[in-house]
């Protein structure tokens, strides 16, 4: 596996980051932990959880996992912002709530420091000012290394980043955004602001929750049983069956299985392996149920699509422009 850095700091992480979000759920903590191991054996060192999977027990996992080895060697990052509690002030990033998070999952981790700490969603309800110096600060103590933001708009990006610099503290490095064959609504703002500001992007689900992974073909009239679309479609999560059965997802999955015979991939591997070769991207993030599909996951590195492939999945991934970004399109083009 190659390392790259993360955005404009000299911080090294795998090209491959491990999603934890499965740990103590879906996968038992036996499993879990085969599934670092293998990461690890891999070459993989950046490692993504967030308190609130699983209430906590993702984090310990982790936390128990890493105990006897160097913990210098691995880049463990976790996120605070959703509730861990039923008290009012459970919730969201204000200084209270994130300095009670971010010792919380400290002792969950069982470590002194965490690599990259993320805020995982954006609060319109605390002021952007004490959301951000309490995060300088724990750089400044130690606590912290880097900071990073998830599910962010642009101008919500944009003036976080500003403000911090403006202020002389520690600027977000990385953005955690949603971004897939199947989701391409970053690369109309959020894209442009983390290349002129120099972030890192570590997109999640880029198999989209399993609808890029192989096991959904045009002419299906349902979700296969056990798979979390189906799950999904129960539940009312974002990756259902009736949010993506459409012409478009059709044609990107014919375009994707194509390719991946072509190529002598899966189509999760494919699916991937775009994303790696995309513009401003990292290091996506793999989760996984069991070993299988990571396995199948870490086959997407150590490769590079063709350009020609790469510029298929691209056309058929993409979508009219929405205003205004299709007008100043249009625009820049008469010039």
């Amino acid at each position: 596996m190659q390392y790259r850095f993360l955005g404009n700091t000299g911080l090294k992480v795998s090209e491959l980051c491990l999603g934890a979000m499965t740990f103590g759920r879906e996968a038992d903590e036996a499993t879990s932990r085969r599934i670092l191991d293998r990461f690890v054996e891999a070459g993989g060192n950046f490692i993504d959880t967030a308190d609130v999977y699983t209430q906590g027990a993702s984090e310990e996992i982790v936390g128990r996992w890493l105990q006897g080895k160097n913990r210098d060697e691995f880049i463990i990052a976790t996120k605070v912002r959703f509730p861990m509690g039923q008290a009012p002030n459970d919730v969201g990033l204000s200084r209270k709530h994130i300095l009670a998070g971010v010792e919380a999952s400290l002792r969950r981790l069982g470590t002194d420091y965490i690599d990259l700490y993320q805020v995982h969603c954006w609060d319109g309800a605390t002021p952007l000012t004490e959301t951000l110096s309490t995060l300088n600060d724990l750089v400044r103590s130690g606590k912290v290394r880097y900071l990073g933001a998830s599910n962010y708009s642009g101008w919500q990006l944009q003036k976080a980043i500003d403000l911090s610099r403006g202020m002389g503290w520690e600027a977000f490095t990385c953005l955690q955004p949603l971004y897939n064959l199947l989701d391409r609504s970053l690369e109309w703002e959020l894209l442009p602001v983390c290349q002129n500001e120099g972030l890192g992007i570590i997109p999640w689900s880029p198999l989209r929750g399993g609808w890029l992974s192989g096991k959904f073909r045009r002419g299906m009239s349902a979700p296969p049983e056990g798979t979390r679309v189906k799950i999904a479609e129960e539940q009312g999560w974002s990756e259902s069956w009736s949010a993506y059965n459409n012409e478009h997802t059709w044609n990107v999955l014919d375009t994707l299985f194509a390719v991946a015979e072509e190529s002598g991939k899966t189509p999760a591997q494919v699916a991937i392996n775009w994303l790696l070769q995309r513009p401003g991207v990292t290091a996506p993030i793999i989760g996984a149920r069991n070993m299988e599909q990571l396995e199948s996951n870490l086959g997407a590195a150590g490769w590079s699509l063709s350009d020609e492939h790469l510029a298929r999945l691209t056309q058929a991934g993409n979508q009219p422009l929405p205003y205004p970004y299709d007008f100043i399109l249009g625009a820049q083009q008469r010039r």
